[in-house]
């Protein structure tokens, strides 16, 4: 029986059309990166310390024969024209919640017409799900350190599955991204120029709960993420649109109302910002971001009383900044 045909099948069944299979094992060869990384003071505030735990999947499954890597496609438009703005990955609904509920779907598949085990996984784990992607033939690891796919570019969420069911495995994909440095000389910051350093990176700026005034000047106008060596990037000039319905984009984070945001309370936030992908930091990094481009950008906006100390400490710190 074709084990590797039967999933591949069920996923186009439920609208995945990009999954990829590896062997099981322990990724011994990114062991010296990891650790480099730790030793140049690379690693964020998000990521796991304990190497052994990005490296070995047996720890997560003991009897892993193999992992597979599928790519959920998220861009339903190509419309970057919007001064304030979120990131795209942002504007739907959260992908922790909708990659969860078709990976359960693959799993219970392999459990009842394969008889086989299976967990999955989507940001619950510390293993490296790009270099898995690429492992799996799904993109390849781009410049920006994006995976990069050929149908929808880098406009793609990751989740994996390990199963113990034997699989034959795909080929790698080559980074492609030879002759090219668009990405790197647009980034805003540097961050993806030699070291790939994710903790100058705006995007996980702007998720941090503590930044330091000297970013203040540099979101100006994103409220969460960043995409700008996505837009540059060629392979995304031509990226296929998300079919997955769940990723299209609400109104309210297409069209950002800053006045709400600045405003913004637990009600509001509960009935519509914790519905997408950046509701889990909370409304209090959403305030304080609206604020910090209200602030640089001189939008006049009434900013009613703010009740949040941690809030109220950075409105402080952004009118001293910028000299208000």
């Amino acid at each position: 029986m074709n084990y590797k045909s039967m999933i591949i099948n069920y996923c186009k069944d439920i609208g995945l059309d990009t999954v990829g299979f590896t062997k099981c094992r322990v990724f011994e060869e990114l062991k010296h990166y990891f650790e480099y990384r730790e030793s140049m003071s690379l690693i964020n505030e998000f990521e796991e310390k304990d190497i052994n735990k990005k490296i070995n999947p047996f720890m997560y499954m003991e009897d892993g024969k193999a992992i597979i890597s599928i790519a959920f496609p998220y861009l339903f438009n190509d419309n970057f024209q919007q001064e304030v703005n979120f990131s795209k990955y942002t504007q739907g609904r959260d992908y922790h919640v909708v990659v969860s509920e078709y990976l359960k779907k693959i799993c219970s598949f392999i459990e009842r017409e394969m008889s086989g085990k299976a967990v999955y996984f989507v940001d619950s784990n510390s293993l490296p799900e790009r270099y898995i992607a690429k492992l799996c033939g799904i993109g390849f690891v781009g410049k920006n350190n994006m995976i990069i796919t050929e149908k929808y570019g880098s406009y793609v969420f990751l989740g994996e599955i390990i199963t113990n069911i034997p699989i034959e495995e795909d080929k790698p994909m080559e980074c492609k991204c030879e002759g090219c440095d668009l990405c790197q000389k647009s980034c805003p910051t540097g961050a993806i120029r030699e070291e790939n350093n994710c903790n100058i990176c705006l995007s996980y700026i702007s998720q941090k709960k503590e930044i330091d005034d000297q970013w203040f000047d540099k979101l100006k106008g994103r409220i969460f993420g960043c995409d700008t060596c996505q837009r540059i990037c060629p392979f995304n000039k031509k990226a296929s649109f998300s079919n997955i319905e769940e990723f299209r984009p609400y109104d309210f984070m297409e069209v950002i109302n800053l006045e709400e945001l600045a405003n913004i309370d637990k009600r509001i936030f509960l009935n519509k910002y914790s519905k997408s992908s950046c509701g889990w930091r909370g409304k209090n990094v959403l305030q304080r971001n609206a604020l910090i481009n209200i602030i640089g950008m001189k939008k006049n906006i009434n900013i009613e009383e703010i009740n949040s100390p941690y809030v109220k400490n950075y409105y402080n710190r952004l009118l001293y900044h910028f000299k208000l």
